[in-house]
Formats: structure tokens, sequence, C-alpha cells
């Protein structure tokens, strides 16, 4: 018994100790340099309503991307009727719908076999006579619309989360909320502007050719040819120093997109100490880059960021190696933000902030400080209740009761938890239940005391008896908590997290800690009463 004794103690303190360890940089914000080395590096962060932050929540615009899913299609689908030869015209895209005219009637079988073969999402939903043909209008299925608008809100919450965690925000809380919307919390953010337009830039960049045969001068004044558009970049005056708008007609097709990028980061070059942001391509983009720029020598090539021309330069030679430079007067941090966008991908559809707020430091600062003391003063009026109902018995669950509290605390550092205001409400909630199971077993050991057993018969059949009603109340309770996690948004996480923790350090403390002590005293010292 004995052996049993010391293996269980060694036990105790190994976690007591560890815990204690890992809350060192929690607690002490000056560690000595020599130890930083051989202590934990993480500690418990703060959440949003603690250390305060920006919290949004995005709209994302599922309209835009079946709207341009369905451009793509028109597109394609030019190629495949002339590759058919299939005779049309006047064949747009309108928001869901493509549409045109069948010039021969002899071309139905034909496209109904395209439609067939290449575009399973494609519909008819209307084709009736006309004067000069047939006029077909196509719509995207319902079901594949639905599934495209999920794909959509899905992309686009994983595309932010990478920008975010580039950004070197700890710990946000980016979670979908109903069937478009995704809920942003960034505790701790400095630049609330910043954050925000790095998360909500589109990042879609494309290169395209400019088109230097036809008169920009006509296309401004309204005759654009056909296939072209016109976009607009900045320019720098020489002479003022003041940046303008400088119109370019370009070909509307995109010969390249972000899409094929491997490597986007900032550099600043020699001679003039000018930041640019430095693309490298992955095998098939430097491919395709090398041919695009070698059937185009002579030529202009826009590099087009979000419907915005940053540069045009003129292609000398083929380039190989898969590299390019975006050039536009950044700033440090605005070339340090576009790289982290386009690092991490175009969102496929445009975000609308619906709902901002601002939590400020002091608020936080409050309702830490709140939280503290709330905390503080209920453990405290717990230990006195405790010691003086139960005695030195009632000491014992105290000590058990702080135990539990530090691996709690430590537990949440250790695999790097975030500790908000319910998290706070979280801990109290399981001091009251760490002490009633510590009030099961004492009451119990009373019952077996007044049945006329030895103290160690007592102590026995009071933490065994009591044990199956503990381990119940613990299991439901996880349980409960386990559900607030999974259907559960942000500050009920929180609550969820703590309680978790709690009720399983509960059990350690209040059952493998306390019995300990009481087995060491029993079987060391011949006790006649206990104070219980």
């Amino acid at each position: 018994m004995l052996k049993s004794l010391k293996i269980r103690a060694a036990v105790a303190i190994v976690v007591c100790v560890t815990a204690l360890v890992f809350l060192v940089p929690t607690v002490l914000t000056n560690i000595p340099t020599p130890w930083k080395d051989y202590l934990p590096k993480e500690k418990i962060h703060l959440g949003l309503d603690l250390q305060g932050g920006m919290h949004l929540v995005l709209e994302v615009d599922t309209a835009k991307a079946l709207e341009a899913m369905v451009e793509r299609l028109a597109n394609d689908m030019k190629e495949s009727l002339m590759a058919g030869k299939v005779r049309f015209r006047n064949l747009e895209a309108n928001k869901s719908l493509i549409s045109f005219d069948l010039t021969e009637a002899s071309g139905k079988s034909t496209l109904d076999k395209i439609l067939l073969e290449q575009y399973p999402d494609l519909e008819i939903i209307s084709s009736g006579s006309k004067e000069a043909g047939q006029k077909v209008t196509l719509k995207l299925k319902e079901k594949r619309a639905v599934e495209l608008s999920r794909l959509t809100v899905e992309h686009s919450l994983e595309t932010i989360r990478s920008r975010v965690d580039q950004f070197g925000i700890a710990e946000p809380e980016i979670v979908p909320q109903g069937d478009n919307r995704i809920m942003v919390q960034l505790p701790g953010v400095k630049d609330p502007e910043r954050a925000k337009k790095l998360i909500g830039k589109t990042a879609l960049l494309e290169f395209k050719l400019v088109d230097d045969e036809n008169s920009l001068e006509e296309a401004l004044k309204g005759v654009i040819p056909e296939g072209d558009i016109i976009a607009y970049g900045t320019r720098s005056d020489k002479s003022s120093g003041q940046r303008g708008s400088v119109p370019y007609l370009l070909k509307s097709k995109s010969l390249l997109t972000g899409a094929s990028l491997e490597e986007a980061k900032v550099q600043i070059a020699d001679r003039y100490g000018e930041v640019h942001v430095s693309l490298k391509f992955n095998s098939q983009g430097a491919a395709d880059f090398e041919r695009i720029t070698g059937e185009n020598i002579r030529k202009r090539l826009a590099i087009v960021l979000d419907g915005v021309v940053h540069s045009a330069p003129v292609i000398e030679d083929r380039i190989s190696g898969g590299q390019a430079i975006i050039r536009g007067s950044f700033t440090m941090d605005e070339a340090r933000d576009l790289a982290i966008v386009l690092r991490a991908g175009a969102l496929p559809a445009p975000v609308n902030i619906l709902e901002e707020r601002t939590v400020g430091p002091s608020l936080g600062t409050d309702s830490v400080n709140m939280g503290i003391m709330a905390t503080i003063i209920g453990t405290l009026l717990v230990i006195v209740f405790m010691a003086v109902y139960y005695r030195l018995s009632g000491l014992v669950a105290d000590f058990a009761l702080l135990t539990n509290i530090i691996v709690v605390l430590a537990t949440m550092a250790a695999f790097r938890g975030t500790l908000t205001l319910p998290g706070i409400a979280g801990i109290l909630l399981t001091v009251g239940i760490a002490t009633d199971a510590n009030i099961l077993i004492f009451e119990r050991v009373r019952e077996e005391l007044r049945s006329g057993k030895t103290i160690k018969a007592a102590v026995d059949a009071g933490y065994s008896r009591a044990f199956i009603t503990i381990l119940d109340t613990h299991i439901t309770g996880i349980v409960a908590a386990v559900f607030l996690i999974m259907f559960g948004t942000g500050p009920i996480k929180g609550f969820a997290v703590t309680t978790i923790i709690g009720l399983i350090s509960s059990l350690f403390t209040a059952i493998f800690v306390t019995r300990i002590i009481f087995d060491y005293f029993t079987w060391n010292y011949k006790i006649d009463k206990l104070s219980i």
C-alpha cells in the first residue's frame, strides 16, 4: 500500500509542477534570459472581450460568384459552338442566364449534344423561334447553383483565415454564420482599417494584353472594340508629384491569373529604394508565362489587380523562370499586405461588411479586472465555507480546489487556449462543481463514521460510494459542454472549453489528490478522530 501511495503522490506532484511551469510565461512578464530557453513559450491568450480588438460580420456576395461562373461558361460556350460549326450570334451572359440566337435550325441537335457532353450544369429554359433563327436561353441548374454558393462561402472562409494567419493575429475566431455570412473576431488588432482592407480585398490578379491597335480616345467616347474593356491605373506626375488616373484599353481575356502563383514577397529595388512585390509562378504558370511573353514580344502586358492596372510594361523578350514584378509606389505595409493576399489567393466573391464593432483596450482591461475579482471573491468564499464547515478536511478540499484552478489555466496555456469573459465564468463554475464533489465525499465519510466504522474504513467507503455519483455528474456536464462547442459560437465556446477542462481537472483533484492526503495520514498515523 505504501508503494501505491508513493506512486500516486509522484503522479500528483509531476502534474502540479508541470502546471506551474506552463503558467510561468503567463504570470511572469520579465523572465530571466537563461530561463527562457528551458521554459514553454506559450501563454494564455486573451479573447476579444478581454484584450480588445475587432468584431466583423461579413456577407459573401454569392450572386457575384454565380455571375462570374456563368460568364466563364458563356466564353467557353462561344468556343465550343464555333468548334462544333454551329452558326450563332448575339451570345451574351446576363446575370444567371446565357442567351444567343441560332441562325440555322440544324444547329439545335448539335447544341443539345454539346450541352450533354460538355456543359452538364446548364439547362435550356426557353427555346423559341424568331424571324432570323431560334432564340436559346440557358441557365445554371438549381442544384449546381446551391452547391456553388456553399463552396464559395467555404473558400472565402479559408482564404480569410489564411490572410489573418499571415497577418500575425493570435487566436482569431473565424466561423461561418448562416448560409452566406462569416464572423471574424480579431483580438488585439491595433490597426482596424488595415485589417479590414486585408480581409475584404478580392485580390483577383490577372495578366491582360494592352490593345494598342485600336484607339483609346474612341473607346473613351463609347466606341469600345469587341473583346476589349477599359481599365484604369494610377501614375505619378514627375513635375507635381501628384498621382492621377490613367485609362487603358485592354483585351478582356485574361492570359494568366493569380491561381498560378507559387510565391509573392516584398522586395526593395537596389537603385532607388522602390518597394515592389515579386511574383513567382508554379511550374505550369511559369510555362504559360514563358509562352505568353514569347508570343507577344513588343506588346504591352498589363498586370491587373481587382480591376486596377498596376503596371503595363512592354515585353522585350521571352521571359523564362516564371517571375514577374508588381510596381505601384507602395508603402512597406501596402506591399506586405498585397503579398499576403496574393499568397492566400483571391476571394471567389466580394465580401461586404454587415456589422463592425471595435472593443477598446480599456473596456478589455475592465472586463479582465472584474472577471478576476469575481473569481477571487467566489473562490475565497468557497474556501472559507469549506474550512469552517469541514474544518481540517475542508482545508484539504481547499488545497485541491486551488490545484484545480492552476491545472485549468496551465492546460489552456499548454494548448494555446483563448481565455474569454465567459471562460472565466466557466472556471468559476468548475470551482463550485469541484467543491460539490468533495462535499459528497465528506458527507459519505460522516455517514460511515456515524455507523461506527473506523476512520480508515470510513474514508475508503466514502470515496468508493461517492465516486459513481461524482463521475456521473461530471460526465453529463462534459457532454453538455461538448454540444455547446459543436453548436455554439465565440463566447459560448469559450465557456464550454474552460468548463470541460475544469471538469476533467476536478475529477483529478477532488478524488485523486485529496485521497492521497487522507491515505497518507490514515496509513501512517494512528488517528483517533477525523476533523470533518
